[in-house]
């Protein structure tokens, strides 16, 4: 358990634009910073980070939050766990009381399985390092593919041995590792929600093995730095037969191998620092290209490049240079991830290495100067890459030569901005020498198939999710009806990216109908703000629709009811703990009263309580620990482990003044603190006041209802309700002095 002296240590330390630019890039905005979303497929920055209020959001997903709240949120961690993390990162000690058993089990699988795996990376590089198999194999084969210590070291390589008599299983049961972080449970419906690293195997005969047994080790880090999984390749001496050289750790819900670069967190700065990344394909790949002075790379481990993927590395860079195997291969399954990384709206080059070299053969030839220097000289624009590679194979035939230009033509359909499309499509047709219509018209062409494409498997989502609904809970509304926005928002995301910018070439026009209730596609009548809210991905009341009022007139004063709720937990936030007026005790001894203590008093006085769970919450922690020594309302609740109270708490604490409008009568309008002692009780009677005009809407409703009129005896008894009411208001309103009441 983190103590509160520490937890201010770390909130006073941690600053949102240095925490969140590990992750994102960020760019200045005016008085803000803002960058690519790292919570969902972003693909204009809506990601805003404040340095004033230490806060960040995204306006179009709505997430964010504080230092701690961000870090909760994008490396799934608990409170504690963000706290500990970003202690580490400031240097921060932290003093913990040793967990009772059931605050161990709370930590949860999630951090159970990193602690496993930093277990198991450490176990694998002190076999490297410190054992004689580890040195005389391990250690050998690293070395013998030219690798140098401090590479080794950065990439904190390690060795399992395949050794019956010594294992990892065995000391990691020794240690006290339980057997369920150590195999891995498959989740039969999805295998990113398995449990346990896989680090062993168990047979039905319970005999335990190294699922890593015989290999080198890679650990493959998150972007924050901790091992999501590894990956290990059995010894050239040990391939024959071997059908699998590389393994990888399991899917599992610390690791995806779909989702994970491998040299990320080593490359994440220089990626940064230079605008520019480099994709290769494999481990060795990467460290070559580190140990020749190259370390902006990262490498797809294998696997075909995927969105997840691209989307990390656009969050740094929209510059990316592909590095290919010599290979005509390895260049044709290329393509597909040329043109996802065009999708995703990346600025692409590619690199052919020559003599049929990979990234770390190539370097094993030459200096890091002369690698360097091929690098940047050999670059070549993705449109003049593919033009001569195609014109090569077609030589001169006029089919082939058709061929050439339909797979330019996809490339170029799948580019999300027009500007970079219009560009491409005018240089295409000069390399071509075929006329830029006809390209034009054929981009357009594949761009109409494309959101046709889009537009059915929406429906056919929408579909399966509405047969999922009427097997268990009935959807609402007929049968006939399509999907709401909202659903059509949620069915596209992993699907190819929609048209981000208006397409004004010479498209055939689709025959069929584009109403966004059936589709999903943005109505024309409304700006793309109004239909992201309409579709659920921006909060109600963000934007003002521009033809319809969402909101009926119960749902408007139901707003405006809790809008002076919240100016009360407005100053419990910003002056909670702070002395508003002085008070006779019991003994007739007068004592400071600060403002949540006043507020509560009066709300007693009346049997009352916030109407609103987050607010009550609010006073309740706040009446708790307001009389600790150096407790601060807006600093706790600013960096509330709630996030839902950490963000309404910032938006409430750096807002603007918005009580001055209560005295503008020619009298200089004082600081916010000084006022207290009038503010307050002047926003509790403007509160009551509320309650109470809430209350005789009830009363009225009953009394137009012919069965209550019909039933004298509840006629009457409203009838007295709604006088007590009357003669309450006419009180406060003379309390409040600016009511009139007729």
């Amino acid at each position: 358990m983190i103590d509160r002296v520490t937890i201010d240590k770390i909130m006073d330390a941690a600053n949102i634009v240095d925490v969140v630019s590990d992750f994102v890039t960020l760019r200045r905005a005016g008085a803000n910073l803002k960058g690519l979303c790292p919570f969902h497929d972003d693909r204009t920055p809506s990601f805003m980070v404040s340095p004033a209020k230490n806060y960040c959001k995204c306006f179009a997903c709505g997430k964010g939050g504080n230092p701690v709240g961000f870090i909760m949120e994008h490396e799934q961690l608990s409170y504690p766990e963000a706290l500990r993390y970003l202690a580490r990162k400031y240097g921060i000690p932290i003093e913990e009381k040793e967990l009772t058993p059931e605050e161990k089990q709370s930590q949860g699988d999630r951090e159970s399985m990193f602690i496993v795996n930093e277990w198991a990376r450490d176990w694998f590089r002190h076999q490297l390092h410190d054992t004689d198999d580890g040195m005389a194999i391990g250690m050998a084969y690293f070395h013998g593919r030219g690798f140098r210590d401090d590479i080794i070291e950065r990439f904190q390589l390690g060795y399992c041995p395949d050794n019956r008599s010594h294992s990892m299983a065995e000391d990691a049961l020794k240690a006290g590792y339980q057997e369920k972080y150590l195999i891995n449970t498959i989740d039969e419906h999805d295998p990113k929600n398995s449990v346990g690293t896989g680090l062993c195997i168990k047979n039905e005969h319970g005999t335990w093995r190294d699922r890593f047994r015989g290999r080198v080790i890679w650990p493959i880090f998150s972007m924050s730095g901790r091992v999501a999984g590894f990956g290990g390749r059995v010894l050239d001496a040990a391939t024959k037969g071997v059908n699998v050289k590389y393994l990888n750790s399991p899917e599992s819900i610390v690791y995806s191998k779909r989702k994970e670069l491998f040299g990320l967190f080593q490359a994440k700065e220089a990626i940064r620092r230079q605008d520019l990344c480099y994709l290769v394909e494999g481990y060795t790949d990467v460290m070559a290209m580190h140990q020749m002075g190259v370390e902006n790379v990262v490498a797809s481990s294998g696997t075909a490049l995927t969105t997840d993927q691209i989307r990390l590395i656009h969050r740094m860079t929209s510059n990316i240079t592909v590095i290919f195997d010599g290979d005509e291969a390895g260049i044709h399954a290329s393509e597909r991830g040329i043109d996802m990384l065009l999708a995703e709206g990346m600025d692409v080059k590619l690199l052919l290495l020559p003599d049929g070299d990979d990234p770390d053969s190539f370097a094993r030839k030459h200096t890091a100067t002369e690698y360097q220097e091929y690098l940047k000289e050999h670059q070549v624009d993705f449109i003049q890459f593919k033009t001569n590679l195609l014109m090569e194979e077609a030589q001169g035939d006029p089919i082939k030569l058709s061929r050439l230009t339909g797979n330019i033509v996809q490339s170029l359909a799948v580019i999300p901005d027009e500007i970079t499309r219009t560009f491409y499509i005018k240089e295409t047709s000069q390399m071509l020498s075929v006329e830029e219509r006809i390209i034009t018209a054929a981009v357009a062409k594949v761009r109409t198939q494309l959101r046709e494409e889009r537009r059915r498997e929406r429906e056919r989502e929408a579909s399966r999710q509405q047969a999922q609904g009427s097997a268990g809970t009935a959807p609402a509304g007929p049968a006939s009806a399509g999907p709401s926005p909202a659903d059509a928002a949620a069915s596209t995301a992993g699907s190819p990216p929609a048209d981000s910018s208006p397409d004004h070439s010479q498209a055939p026009q689709s025959t069929q109908p584009t109403s966004p209730a059936r589709t999903g596609d943005p109505s024309p009548e409304l700006t793309p703000e109004e239909e992201a809210m309409l579709a659920g991905i921006i909060p109600e009341g963000s934007v003002q629709p521009a033809t319809t009022n969402l909101q009926s007139k119960q749902q408007r004063e139901e707003t405006q009811f809790l809008q002076t709720e919240q100016l009360l937990v407005q100053m419990i936030v910003r002056h909670g703990e702070k002395v508003m007026c002085e008070a006779e005790d019991e003994n007739g001894e007068s004592r400071p009263v600060t403002v949540v203590e006043f507020i509560q008093y009066a709300l007693q006085e009346d049997g009352l309580q916030f109407h609103s769970t987050l607010h009550q919450r609010i006073l309740v922690e706040a009446l708790e620990h307001y009389q600790e020594e150096g407790f601060r309302c807006s600093r706790y609740f600013e960096n509330h482990p709630d996030l839902a109270i950490a963000e309404l708490s910032t938006e409430l604490a750096h807002e603007k003044e918005t009580l001055s409008k209560i005295h503008q009568k020619g009298i200089p309008i004082k600081p916010e603190e000084e006022r207290l002692e009038e503010l307050v009780p002047h926003l509790i009677a403007d509160y009551k006041f509320a309650i109470l005009e809430r209350e005789m809407r009830e009363v009225m409703q009953q009394m137009s209802s012919p069965e209550v009129l019909a039933d004298k005896q509840r006629s009457d008894a409203i009838m007295r309700r709604f006088l007590e009411i009357k003669q309450a208001q006419t009180a406060l309103g003379r309390k409040l002095g600016d009511r009139v009441l007729t």
